[in-house]
């Protein structure tokens, strides 16, 4: 598939580099790879990209806005502030990451952490502080004043993580045959949001 259009170099092997990380399972994709996907030169990359670390950290900012718009768009079906606003945060996290796990991987190595490093406002939230956001309004409606937001939010965002983490490659199944990685990602954040509602 020749997905490259005058002008739209750089998107069009950014596309191509994900596409092939997602088929292969693994971000061991060469430049030349990316510039075959995308039909373009094998030196054409390089007008873009100095090597292929920069070309991954472009595909981990793709992966990042990808990841805040998901958990956004499941946010917004709730009221602010609400359990069901925060569970429903965690399970687009914990989608997003199982539906993806070349990404994952990507993400949070060195690739990630350097991509992190952007001006970009929409890529360093990813998510986390609409969490922040929803954990604070919580906080305010309970009257709840001796907690931070963004120290609770991590520790949520901290469940989520491992959770999913253990969901990758089935270890979660593997390690506990039968278990529900959703139901018990439920049980965990309500347990959680139980505790901090109980310092009301």
């Amino acid at each position: 598939m020749n997905h490259y259009h005058h002008g739209d170099l750089r998107n069009a092997l950014i596309v191509a580099a994900a596409e092939l990380i997602e088929e292969r399972g693994s971000s061991d994709v060469s430049m030349i790879d990316a510039s075959r996907r995308a039909g373009v030169s094998n030196a054409a990359p390089y007008r873009h990209f100095k090597d292929k670390d920069a070309l991954l950290e472009a595909v981990c900012q793709v992966a990042f806005m990808a990841l805040s718009e998901a958990t956004d768009t499941a946010s917004a079906a709730f009221r602010k502030g609400t359990p069901e606003q925060i569970l429903a945060l965690g399970k687009a996290y914990l989608q997003f990451v199982t539906g993806h796990p070349a990404f994952y991987e990507l993400m949070w190595g060195d690739h990630g952490i350097r991509a992190m490093e952007t001006d970009s406002a929409e890529l360093k939230s990813s998510g986390f502080y609409t969490l922040v956001d929803s954990v604070q309004a919580l906080c305010d409606e309970a009257e709840i004043k001796d907690e931070d937001a963004v120290s609770v939010a991590t520790k949520l965002w901290a469940l989520v993580h491992g959770l999913s983490s253990l969901a990758l490659n089935d270890h979660l199944e593997k390690l506990v045959p039968g278990t529900d990685v959703y139901a018990l990602l439920e049980s965990s954040t309500h347990t959680f949001l139980a505790g901090l509602l109980s310092k009301r």
